[in-house]
């Protein structure tokens, strides 16, 4: 009986060898292992054995068993491997073919160095909600209902009192509220505005800076945009400091750069001015702290803000702002 199974044994995996598609191997499988198969049959016939030899006998036949379904399986792989191989053929000489790697938007390049300059300066990075209140986008920040300044953003509302952002500013309330100074941070993100042209879009990318502290002075805004400024650009980039209004700073400035298109001559782009305005800025109006719980009379802060896509457009001479959106992929190889 024992020479009887590996007999079977031998003569399946010499049949194994011969066989050559999937078909046979199944019906070869179905044939020795099946529910009538060979060694089914031998597995019910072990009772004929004397009782001693029933245990081994029963074993090297489960044995044979395992051993079989794994060549059966092995077989059935090894020959879809090969019809594989054979309907796609394979020339290992020719050269391979490159992986074409993408890059990063140029938005979020530009974002990034912006962060990397000001973080080099002291500033952290601090993010918050796009859909924001009214309290946070306008009343905290020095501009309560009805006021002309909200005339100066035109707002998406969701609700009454639910709006989108229309700037990154209200992220430093809600900083000074969980936070007692000395502060310091940047807070970029997308805003939205309703306006569409070719230097606006519904939504776009801001940077805006915090910074709050004893003694903080006009000098120290200027001498951080001027930093800001050469880095981004160049240190031959001329800059100025322009009186202007915000109603959460006072004294208020824009400053502008020397056109970098024309480098002062004037153009289309700068309006024949010779300069480029870049930059909100100003001291933080002591209503803002009020509002935050700050005392006016220990505290002094400055704040900036900054259109990233302004930034791109002036860093890589882009005369339109909807060309960031429009997916286009001859523009986007350039950067």
């Amino acid at each position: 009986m024992e020479r009887t199974i590996e007999q079977i044994h031998e003569e399946a995996f010499k049949e194994i060898k011969s066989v050559t598609d999937s078909e046979s191997i199944k019906a070869l499988s179905s044939r020795y292992l099946g529910r009538k198969g060979i060694i089914t049959h031998f597995l019910r016939n072990i009772s004929s054995l004397p009782q001693k030899k029933r245990p081994e006998a029963g074993k090297r036949a489960n044995e044979v068993k395992k051993s079989l379904d794994e060549a059966f399986k092995l077989a059935l792989k090894h020959l879809a491997t090969e019809s594989l191989q054979s309907d796609y053929k394979i020339d290992v000489s020719l050269p391979g073919r490159t992986i074409k790697q993408g890059s990063l938007h140029p938005i979020t390049q530009i974002t990034w160095q912006i962060c990397e300059i000001l973080e080099k300066i002291g500033f952290d990075i601090a993010e918050g909600p796009e859909v924001e209140t009214d309290h946070y986008n306008f009343e905290a920040l020095n501009i309560p209902k009805n006021h002309p300044a909200r005339d100066m953003q035109d707002t998406f509302y969701v609700s009454d009192n639910i709006v989108l952002r229309t700037h990154t500013s209200s992220i430093q309330v809600r900083i000074m509220e969980k936070f007692t100074p000395p502060v310091r941070i940047i807070a970029p993100g997308r805003v939205y505005r309703c306006d569409s042209d070719l230097t606006h879009t519904p939504m776009f990318h801001q940077v805006e800076g915090l910074m709050v502290d004893k003694g903080i002075s006009f000098g120290d805004l200027k001498g951080i945009l001027t930093t800001f400024i050469h880095h981004m650009f160049d240190k031959k980039t001329s800059l100025r400091f322009r009186p202007s209004f915000f109603p959460f700073t006072e004294p208020s400035a824009e400053v502008d750069i020397l056109c970098v298109m024309c480098k002062g001559k004037g153009c289309r782009i700068c309006s024949h001015t010779g300069w480029l305005e870049v930059i909100g800025a100003g001291m933080v109006h002591p209503a803002v702290f009020e509002n935050v719980g700050y005392d006016t009379t220990r505290y002094t802060g400055l704040a900036f803000g900054m259109g990233i896509e302004r930034i791109a457009m002036l860093k890589y001479g882009i005369d339109d702002i909807r060309k960031f959106f429009e997916n286009d992929l001859r523009f986007l190889r350039q950067f």
